[in-house]
């Protein structure tokens, strides 16, 4: 509730920092600058801005509905399903349990949990995640 909060209400929502922060590891400069290059002043922040309240918390929340049409097909989808969490993520920890036993196609896949990766997952271990998901794909 913080975080939505905080991006709804925010005078400043700079997205490169809110990247870093959600990183293990320090990024260069220029990719910070790079997050932050679609926004030029806080008038164009307002997608960014919506994301966290689009996650719903309620059964009755606007975008329950659609998450629980999507569920729908995931629980009966036997497409190879992979997931590849990281192990420092506050946000997701512990979600691909969830996912892994939801989906049939996630059944003896080879899952992995990178580590020292935060919650920017392809900011962190981007080689390493890349690599799983090729070998994934080609296997």
């Amino acid at each position: 509730m913080a975080w939505r909060k905080f991006s709804q209400e925010s005078p400043v929502f700079d997205v490169g920092s809110i990247v870093q922060a959600g990183c293990r590891t320090s990024l260069p400069e220029e990719v910070i600058a790079a997050y932050n290059a679609p926004f030029p002043d806080e008038r164009y922040k307002e997608g960014a801005r919506i994301f966290p309240s689009l996650v719903p918390i309620t059964p009755d929340d606007p975008a329950a509905e659609a998450n629980r049409r999507a569920w729908e097909v995931l629980t009966k989808l036997e497409l190879p399903f992979l997931t590849a969490f990281s192990d420092s993520d506050p946000i997701t920890r512990g979600a691909e349990k969830f996912l892994q036993e939801m989906i049939p196609g996630a059944r003896g896949q080879p899952h992995v949990i990178i580590k020292d990766a935060g919650h920017f997952l392809q900011e962190d271990r981007g080689e390493e995640l890349a690599r799983v998901v090729v070998e994934f794909i080609s296997s």
